[in-house]
This record gives structure tokens, sequence and C-alpha cells, in this order.
């Protein structure tokens, strides 16, 4: 025959109370933290992931385009062999 202690039976509520007591105050302490932290990282002004891997990804396509055009800009600027712009006779304006 098992009988019941109402010691034991009052310190098992009041323990299983303290521990969901507990437990809520980590949800709140986490909650807490959380707000805090988005607060501040508000104030910082800093990028989002997917906002950075965009704008990364626009520019090595900007690089890989200029890459392609400064060869094609030297040779334009490159004087023709043969010709000179030190032969071709000033032009009057008054003429």
């Amino acid at each position: 025959m098992q009988t019941r202690n109402p010691i034991l039976d009052e310190f098992a509520k009041l323990t299983t109370g303290a521990m969901g007591l507990a437990q809520a105050a980590g949800e709140e302490a986490k909650t807490a933290w959380r707000a805090q932290t988005d607060r501040m990282v508000a104030e910082m002004d800093l990028v989002r992931r997917d906002e950075f891997d965009a704008l990364k990804a626009e520019i090595a396509a900007l690089r890989a385009e200029i890459a392609t055009l400064k060869p094609a800009a030297k040779a334009a600027k490159k004087p023709v062999a043969g010709t000179s712009t030190a032969s071709v006779p000033p032009t009057d304006a008054a003429g």
C-alpha cells in the first residue's frame, strides 16, 4: 500500500511551477535579446546578404565588360602607321 505524502506533493508542485517559470523567463530573455540585437543591426545600417550577393554579381559582370573593352580602347588610341597629325596644315578660320 502506497501512502501519499502531502509535503512531497507540494514540493513536486513547487518544483514543477519553478521549472515552468524558469522556462518562461528564458523565452522572455531570448525575445528581449533578439529585439535588442535587431534594433542594433537596424541602427548600424547593415546590408542584407541577398543585396550584397546581387551587387557582387553586378560588379563581376562590369569588371568582365571592362576587361573586354580595354583592348578595343587601346587599339583605337594607337595611331595608324604612316600617318601623322603634324603634317596636316592648320586651317585658317578667316580664310
